[in-house]
C-alpha cells in the first residue's frame, strides 16, 4: 500500500479505480472497450461536434479575414467527412475493441501513409490539416467527461491539474473523487468540487504517478491522504468512515424544515451556490433557502466554442426560478476571466489575470453578449423570484453602466410585448478593497450586496489564489479581513439594504458566530454545507 498527503478540497470518501485524464494525444494508450457500439457513438458525437466548431470557426473567420483566407477550415470539415477515414476509425474500434482515441491515432497515421497518392485535393499535402483535425476531435473526446468513460464502472479521476472549465462537467455518478498533482485549495476548480460534494485531494506532487493507473483508489477528503492499492485493514477503516458519514448526513436531514435560529432567537437566511442546472436539485434536497448564489459564467465554460444563446440560458434560469419557487434565486452575471476561461469567449492574453480583464468589465466591454444574458434572465424572472448580482464591481460608474444595459434590455421586452419582472432587483458583488470603502454608496444604488470572501482575501491579503507557494502565508482569518466585512455590513445597514456572504468563508463554521453578531442577513454555501451549517446556528447561544 502506497500514502499519499496532499491537501484537502472537498469532503468525503471515494474507493474505485484511478484513471488519468489526458489532455494530449501523445499520452493515448491502447485500452480494450467491453461496448464497442457505445464506443462508436462516442467518436461519432465527437466528430460531429468538431464538424459544428469548424462551421463556426468558418464563419467567424469569413467575416475577420475573408472566404479565401478562412477556407482552410472549410477544407478541414472535408477531412473529417471523408469516408475512408470515418470506415477506418469505426473499422478499428468495433473489429480490434480498441477506444476511440487510440483508433484515431492509428487510422490517421495509416491513412497519412498513403496520402502523398490519393486522387483528393483536400488530402494531398495537407498532412499538418488532417493532424489538426484529428486533434480537435482527441481534445473533444477528452472533454465529453459523460462519454469519456470507457467502461461502466464509476472511476476515480486523476490529473496533473484540472480547469474549472472541466470541473464544471464532472458528473458525479461517474466520477466519484479526484485527484491532482497541483492546485490551490482557494481555485474555483476546488469551490467547484465542494459545490458538487465530489470527495477531492489535490497538491499530490510527482508522487500521483500514471504507473497507478486503473489501481484501486481511496480518496479520503477529511484527512487530505490518498491509498493507492490499499490493504483489507485501511479498506476496512475507510469503509466505516464512510459508512459513519452517511449516518451524520442522515441525523443533518433530521434538521430539514427547522429555521436557522441561535438558542437566543437570531435568525439568519443559509441559501446555496450553484454553478449548473444540475445544481439546482441538490439544492432543493438540502432545504437551502433559496439560491444565493448562481455562478451563470459556467454556462458559458461548458458550451464549447459556441456561446450561449439567449434561449438556452432563459430556460436554464427559467428551471432554476420555477424549481425553487418563491425562494430566491440570484444570478451572477457571467463572472469570465482569471481562471474561469470559456471557448466561447476569447479574453486574450493578461498578464496578471486575477486583476485584469475579467467579470464586470468584460460585460460591459461585450455589450451584445452581456444584453443577450440581461434579457435571458429578465425573461426568466416572470417565472420565480429573480434577482440580477454584478460581479468585481470597484465602482458607481460601472453600476451605472450596467443598469443602463438592464434598462435597455427591459425597453427591448416591453416592446416585444415580452413579460418580465419590471422590479428586479440588482444588487452587487463586493470583492475588492475599493468596492469596501465605497459600500455604503454602493448600497444606495443597488437593493443588496453580497460579499465574495474568495476574492477579497486575495486582493486584501495580496495573494494569488492559484499560487501554491503562498499557501502557508494565506489567512482568511485575517484581522483585516474581518475587520472589512463589518465594516460592509454596518455600510450596508445604514443604508437598510441586505447583506450576504457567498464565498469560501461563510461555511467556516468557527466564522459563523461572529457572523451573527456583526449582523450579517445570509449566508449562501455549497448544497452539502447547508444542513451543517443550519445545526451550527441552532447549537449558538
Amino acid at each position: 500500500m502506497i500514502t499519499l498527503t496532499g491537501k484537502k478540497v472537498s469532503e468525503g470518501i471515494a474507493i474505485g479505480k484511478l484513471s488519468f485524464y489526458k489532455r494530449d494525444s501523445k499520452e493515448i494508450r491502447r485500452i480494450y472497450v467491453k461496448d464497442v457500439e457505445k464506443e462508436v457513438q462516442r467518436f461519432q458525437k465527437a466528430r460531429q461536434k468538431a464538424v459544428f466548431e469548424l462551421e463556426n470557426l468558418y464563419d467567424m473567420a469569413s467575416k475577420e479575414v475573408g472566404e479565401a483566407n478562412a477556407a482552410i477550415f472549410e477544407m478541414q470539415q472535408m477531412i473529417l467527412e471523408d469516408q475512408e477515414l470515418k470506415d477506418k476509425i469505426t473499422n478499428i474500434i468495433v473489429e480490434q475493441k480498441l477506444n476511440a482515441e487510440y483508433a484515431i491515432q492509428s487510422a490517421v497515421e495509416s491513412f497519412l501513409s498513403t496520402a502523398s497518392t490519393s486522387e483528393k485535393s483536400y488530402i494531398q499535402g495537407h498532412d499538418a490539416d488532417v493532424k489538426d483535425v484529428a486533434n480537435r476531435v482527441l481534445r473533444i473526446l477528452s472533454r465529453i467527461w459523460k462519454d469519456k468513460m470507457l467502461t461502466d464502472e464509476p472511476f476515480v479521476l486523476a490529473t496533473g491539474e484540472l480547469y474549472p472549465s472541466e470541473a464544471v462537467q464532472l458528473d458525479k455518478t461517474k466520477v466519484l473523487g479526484f485527484v491532482t498533482r497541483y492546485g490551490t485549495i482557494n481555485s474555483h476548480t476546488a469551490v467547484l468540487a465542494r459545490t458538487k460534494g465530489i470527495p477531492s485531494v489535490i497538491g499530490l506532487g510527482e508522487a500521483l504517478k500514471k504507473d497507478y493507473e486503473g489501481k484501486t483508489i481511496i480518496v479520503d477528503g477529511f484527512e487530505g491522504k490518498v491509498y493507492i492499492e490499499p490493504d483489507y485493514t485501511t479498506i476496512t477503516k475507510m469503509k466505516q468512515k464512510q459508512d459513519a458519514n452517511h449516518t451524520h448526513v442522515q441525523k443533518l436531514e433530521r434538521l430539514k424544515g427547522k429555521e436557522n435560529i441561535t438558542q437566543s432567537g437570531q435568525k439568519i437566511d443559509v441559501c446555496a451556490n450553484i454553478g449548473t442546472k444540475e445544481d439546482v436539485e441538490n439544492v432543493l434536497r438540502c432545504d437551502a433557502g433559496g439560491i444565493g448564489l448562481f455562478r451563470s459564467e459556467f454556462l458559458y465554460m461548458e458550451n464549447g466554442t459556441k456561446l450561449p444563446t439567449e434561449e438556452q440560458q432563459f430556460q436554464v434560469y427559467k428551471l432554476a426560478a420555477e424549481s425553487m419557487g418563491t425562494k430566491k434565486v440570484v444570478i451572477r452575471t457571467a463572472d469570465l476571466g482569471g481562471d474561469k476561461l470559456a471557448e466561447c469567449l476569447d479574453l486574450g492574453e493578461d498578464d496578471n489575470p486575477a486583476i485584469g480583464y475579467r467579470g464586470i468589465r468584460v460585460s460591459l466591454d461585450k455589450e451584445e453578449i452581456f444584453k443577450t444574458q440581461l434579457r435571458a434572465i429578465l425573461r426568466a424572472s416572470a417565472f420565480g423570484n429573480i434577482s440580477i448580482m454584478l460581479p468585481m464591481i470597484t465602482s458607481i460608474e460601472e453600476v451605472t453602466m450596467a443598469k443602463e444595459m438592464i434598462g435597455r434590455a427591459k425597453k427591448e421586452l416591453r416592446n416585444e410585448k415580452t413579460a418580465f419582472n419590471e422590479e428586479i432587483p440588482i444588487g452587487v458583488m463586493i470583492e475588492t478593497p475599493a468596492a469596501v470603502m465605497i459600500s455604503g454608496e454602493l448600497a444606495r444604488e443597488v437593493d443588496f450586496l453580497s460579499i465574495g470572501t474568495n476574492d477579497l482575501s486575495q486582493f486584501t491579503l495580496g495573494m494569488d489564489r492559484q499560487n501554491s507557494k503562498l499557501e502557508r502565508y494565506y489567512d482568511p482569518h485575517h484581522p483585516a479581513l474581518l475587520k472589512m466585512i463589518r465594516i460592509i455590513t454596518n455600510n450596508v445597514h445604514l443604508e437598510e439594504k441586505h447583506i450576504s456572504i457567498c464565498g469560501d468563508l461563510a461555511a467556516d463554521l468557527e466564522m459563523t458566530e461572529y457572523f451573527i453578531q456583526i449582523g450579517i442577513d445570509e449566508l449562501s454555501v455549497a448544497p452539502n454545507q447547508v444542513l451543517s451549517l443550519r445545526k451550527k446556528i441552532r447549537e449558538i447561544q
